[in-house]
């Protein structure tokens, strides 16, 4: 049956916190420009041919190592080759932690029946002892049952913790951050009870035998004493049967993390100065580093040609912008927004976190957009919503208005810059995220260009717009 649908109903399917707004003038040759830049967008490899090329040259490029510094040796030479404006690298310190041999450590089951698990450790975790060490497993159905277990000093005392949480995949991956409390937490608890080690079900959707890693968390600066890693899915189901048949499991492991010490890190930035505005800035960025596991094609080296080439097209209409447009490409992400909060603290100390008028990034893979969301001024609601009816052509449907920038734009939003995200359909993302699956092959050349016309359209808009679009402090009466 054909269904159709009211304003109402759309309005609620986009999840809105607001009623549509009056339509706003956006400007008849703001208007011609951005259909411009969106057939460009769609004719054009550009981003493409970016991400094949930093994966494919630079490959893995894990925070802080030599990998990494070639990232940035080849984001100024893509970035000036593409004649971008006040290209430099912005450097800044980084605790350096390696998981040692291998991408994979050596896992397995002793008993009760003898076989190797695919498993890898977490962002941040210990060693074993040199030797290794071999220890019964206590399993544990999630992480809410880890927190509701007996929480005496030394109760998992001697014993390996097991966390089977699973997560379940959607467009919005919005069951991430409830399935990542295991890997930022359990290691916490498993280890103030005396375990000596902690496993967990990755966090992830995929169903290959591949390991997710990432960072754990560090409460008041505190660093773990014992290993943790994250086992495949396939390899926590088998733990999850031998659990259920009541049998005792016992695992043997042997691994290489720690901490190397201090070195340093960078975030690349480029420019397109403002012709009016200059000092008005349009931040867009994506992050440069990726976990060791994979050349990080879906993260974020995606984010990179999105941004970039969205952000050359704009310089190559032959019209320059209002404001400037600035992008950058974040050092050391994934341990933790090191380069983002850099980047934050660099412009408090010298005064320019106010010239940042909105920002975004891109950080979700290759997949379609499907939403703008925002979180600006209530005043400046009409012109985002005008922005949205431009981009209805690629298939975008307005979000609410409580929404972030991206992990990156987290410490500048903190500082109260506002922000618009163009969201990108997560639905197999976590099939590949920070696991050895996550290659350039995954990529969809004609989903890639729709991100960039997305991206071109909005941040033209939004750099030829003369809109403040913080929330606007009431004036209070004054009586004489």
């Amino acid at each position: 049956m054909l269904r159709t649908f009211t304003v109402a109903a759309l309005v609620s399917l986009a999840g809105l916190a607001y009623a549509q707004t009056e339509p706003f003038d956006l400007g008849q040759d703001n208007l011609e420009i951005a259909q411009s830049l969106r057939q460009a967008a769609l004719e054009s490899d550009l981003a493409y041919e970016i991400t094949r090329s930093l994966t494919t040259e630079v490959g893995p490029r894990l925070a802080g190592t030599p990998q990494e510094a070639r990232a940035r040796d080849w984001a100024v030479e893509m970035l000036e080759e593409l004649a971008f404006e006040n290209v430099r690298v912005e450097p800044f310190e980084l605790d350096l932690w390696t998981r040692g041999h291998s991408i994979y450590e050596e896992v397995a089951i002793t008993a009760p029946y003898p076989q190797e698990l695919y498993a890898i450790s977490l962002g941040g975790a210990g060693a074993t002892p040199e030797g290794g060490l071999e220890a019964e497993v206590v399993f544990f159905d999630s992480y809410d049952a880890l927190l509701a277990s007996d929480a005496d000093e030394d109760a998992l005392s001697g014993k390996l913790v097991f966390v089977n949480d699973r997560m379940v995949a959607s467009r919005t991956g919005e069951g991430y951050g409830w399935a990542n409390r295991k890997r930022r937490d359990a290691w916490v608890l498993a280890e103030d009870r005396g375990a000596l080690g902690v496993l967990i079900r990755s966090v992830g959707t995929s169903t290959n035998r591949f390991a997710h890693t990432g960072m754990m968390s560090f409460p008041d600066g505190r660093l773990p004493d014992i290993p943790a890693l994250a086992v495949s899915a396939p390899d926590a189901d088998q733990l999850e049967r031998l659990h259920e048949m009541g049998e005792t499991v016992s695992i043997n492991m042997r691994t290489y993390a720690g901490w190397r010490g201090e070195v340093m890190s960078g975030n690349v930035i480029a420019e397109i100065t403002g012709s009016e505005a200059p000092e008005e800035i349009i931040i867009i960025g994506a992050h440069l580093d990726s976990w060791d596991t994979a050349t990080g094609a879906l993260d974020d080296g995606a984010g990179v040609g999105i941004v970039t080439a969205a952000a050359r097209l704009i310089a190559e209409s032959g019209h320059r912008p209002r404001r400037t447009i600035r992008v950058v490409l974040f050092g050391a992400e994934e341990v933790g927004l090191v380069g983002a909060r850099a980047y934050a603290n660099a412009r408090m100390e010298d005064g320019t976190v106010g010239d940042h008028i909105i920002g975004s990034e891109s950080d979700f893979g290759a997949r379609e957009v499907w939403r703008l969301r925002s979180n600006v001024g209530e005043h400046a609601l009409p012109e985002i919503d005008a922005i949205h009816r431009e981009l209805q052509s690629l298939g975008l449907v307005r979000g609410d208005n409580t929404g972030g920038g991206g992990p990156d734009m987290i410490p500048l939003q903190f500082m109260g810059v506002p922000m618009v995200r163009l969201e990108q359909n997560g639905e197999d993302y976590f099939e590949f995220h920070h696991t050895p699956n996550d290659t350039f092959d995954k990529i969809v050349p004609e989903e890639m260009a729709q991100n960039v016309a997305a991206w071109a359209m909005m941040v033209w808009f939004l750099a030829n717009s003369d809109t403040d679009f913080r929330p606007q402090t009431p004036q209070s009466d004054v009586s004489e």
